[in-house]
């Protein structure tokens, strides 16, 4: 569903494909009847008031129809990733967003009620991150990696969150109702290609009605401005530091001026002019020079999509030498030195280099004897590498540890874990029944997660 999922060098990042998808593609035609009767409690024009006008046809439900059709092709692409740590920590902060906005009186009931409002990750080396239909928000491992603070990433997310709480989907929508049925299908079959091949992304750019689409590839400058404005206050409102807006805004604006070879779509999707950096500045006032922190944890969580967004045999190798004993003895800061081992260890472990994760995991622990969080993450890869060697003794072990940990007992990445080291051919009838009632429980209320499922 994504031009250039791969994490390969091709042209065209995710979000084009999809970009050309939502904001030429009006749900009318294709997934609502033509005459329809109002639903109970279906506001089809709740929307804040920009001076823009909103096609009728595009309500809430259908656009979490459309929302939920296009990530059913996302989920088979294999560069959709599901990495429960990743996104343990992403969800928490998308949460703390999601509660930030709903206080500021940004998301209406009903919208909170049926949209998704589910994160997803992306296995991608570019820089970007996109709001689809119906709550849904990619994020490319490389922004992860790039950002080097919680409030960058945050910001990021806030901007695109409140996209989609101003409903600024459904008004590109509307701009675009006059394609026919026969146009949107092709142009979905288009994208659909584009998926597979940037050369078809490049003919659906230059061909037919796609070239009409492509000039409504961005949202406009008054939705941008608005989702800078009303992401500054959801990002402030959820207790992230002011500056890690500006600081975003600071490191694209720097990539706009060189020559990014594609590495940075969210600045052709989020074009920065020198207006929109300006209004960031000013509504920092005089905590424009504060700097934004770096904790223990978001080095984890950097260094571990570091990694996962290239797992090719050259790049781990590549991963394995930044987390060598002098590299990391040359890092400048813990979570310099912390980020360098994690990375190394992960890297090991994927290259099913064992003793070496065990020496690299074992340098960093000192590191988060006072972050208790940051030593659960730790942990937890050390549990990875003791199910990765078929471990099973040493696994249980190390899964009783961690849920003796506060905060450990519910984490999805930990009970996940616990269903693989019940595989293990060693494990015991009493372990794997322990794993199986678990799982079961938690598909019975969660009953998309594909990879508890599996």
């Amino acid at each position: 569903m994504a031009s250039s999922l791969r994490h390969s060098k091709r042209s065209g990042p995710l979000g084009l494909a999809l970009a050309l998808l939502l904001t030429s593609a009006g749900p009318g035609p294709v997934f609502v009847p033509a005459a329809h009767a109002q639903v109970p409690g279906d506001n089809r024009n709740a929307l804040p008031s920009l001076g823009d006008s909103v096609s009728a046809d595009v309500s809430v439900s259908a656009e979490r129809r459309l929302g939920d059709r296009i990530m059913r092709d996302i989920r088979r692409d294999p560069d959709y990733l599901d990495d429960p740590v990743l996104l343990d920590y992403l969800q928490e902060m998308w949460a703390e967003l999601i509660d930030a906005s709903a206080a500021r009186g940004n998301l209406p009931a009903e919208l909170k009620e049926r949209f998704a409002w589910e994160l997803f990750l992306v296995r991608d080396r570019t820089v970007n991150a996109f709001a689809l239909p119906g709550g849904y928000v990619g994020v490319h491992l490389g922004l992860i990696a790039m950002t080097v603070a919680p409030a960058e990433l945050a910001s990021v997310l806030a901007h695109e969150l409140s996209h989609v709480t101003q409903r600024h989907i459904a008004r590109s929508f509307g701009a675009g109702k006059q394609a026919t049925l026969v146009g949107l299908a092709g142009l979905i079959l288009g994208v659909l290609a584009a998926s597979r091949s940037p050369e078809a992304a490049n003919a659906l750019i230059t061909g037919g009605q796609a070239v009409s689409a492509q000039g409504q590839l961005n949202f406009s400058r008054d939705m941008e401005r608005e989702a800078d404005r009303v992401g500054f206050n959801v990002l402030t409102g959820a207790g992230y530091a002011p500056g890690g807006m500006a600081s975003m805004f600071e490191k694209l604006a720097q990539a706009s001026r060189l020559n990014d070879s594609q590495n940075f779509p969210y600045l052709r999707t989020h074009p920065l002019g020198s207006e929109r950096i300006g209004e960031a500045r000013s509504r920092l006032g005089v905590e424009a020079g504060a700097p934004v922190p770096r904790p223990l944890m978001y080095a984890l969580m950097q260094a571990r999509a570091r990694v996962l967004m290239d797992t090719r045999e050259a790049a781990l190798q590549r991963v394995q030498e930044f987390g060598s004993a002098r590299a990391v003895s040359d890092a400048a800061t813990p979570a310099d030195k912390l980020g360098a081992l994690y990375s190394g260890a992960l890297a090991s472990i994927l290259r099913r280099d064992f003793g070496r994760a065990e020496t690299a995991l074992a340098q960093a622990r000192p590191l988060v004897a006072d972050d208790p969080a940051a030593a659960r993450v730790l942990d937890l890869l050390a549990l990875q590498n003791l199910i990765a060697r078929g471990d099973a003794a040493g696994a249980t072990a190390a899964l009783d540890a961690l849920r003796r940990l506060p905060g450990a007992g519910d984490s999805r990445a930990l009970m996940l874990a616990q269903a693989q080291a019940a595989l293990l051919p060693a494990a015991t009838d009493a372990e794997r029944s322990a794993a199986a009632g678990r799982l079961q429980t938690w598909v019975a209320v969660r009953r998309d997660d594909a990879l508890a499922w599996g």
